[in-house]
């Protein structure tokens, strides 16, 4: 099923036909939420078929620019995500699923969330104790505690 291309701005942003506006490679973004608590699970990119796939399923299928193959989210770990709903934004170039999520976590390193770290700058007396260097001047605080499941158990082949 191919989707139809927008003819206009206009039709873009005001018309009720789904014309994806995928980026040169063919590729549209998708941020994805839990549907109950909103919170930020992933981000990853979806073609023409991973949309169709997810739509005709109701689980979560991407696109895995590193293996350049279609993806079900769960195939190897069982943590499907459901989809609730799939949203798209005013220009059509990104993708929102908010899904229930079937397993302990959405990330592959075993947390919840992908987004399991937060930048925090460090002041020069900070640099000066810790010894890092200017090149480094950002660190990854880790704020979601433990892991939410073990990935080498979950990714078994």
């Amino acid at each position: 099923m191919p989707f139809p291309t927008a003819n206009s701005k206009s039709e873009l942003e005001s018309n009720s036909v789904f014309t994806p506006n995928f980026d040169r490679d063919g590729l549209i973004p998708a941020v994805v939420t839990d549907a109950k608590t909103g919170e930020l699970l992933m981000v990853a990119y979806m073609n023409e078929e991973a949309i169709v796939k997810t739509l005709e399923t109701g689980f979560a299928t991407f696109y895995s620019r590193s293996r350049k193959s279609i993806w079900k989210k769960g195939e190897s770990s069982g943590h499907e995500l459901e989809l609730v709903d799939i949203r798209t934004d005013c220009d059509q170039d990104t993708l929102w699923l908010l899904v229930n999520m079937r397993g302990p976590g959405a990330c592959h390193t075993g947390y919840r969330s992908c987004f399991y770290r937060s930048l925090k700058t460090i002041s020069d007396k900070d640099k000066a104790e810790s010894g890092v260097t200017a090149e480094a001047p950002v660190q990854l605080e880790f704020v979601l505690g433990s892991k939410a499941f073990d990935p080498d158990q979950a990714y078994k082949k």
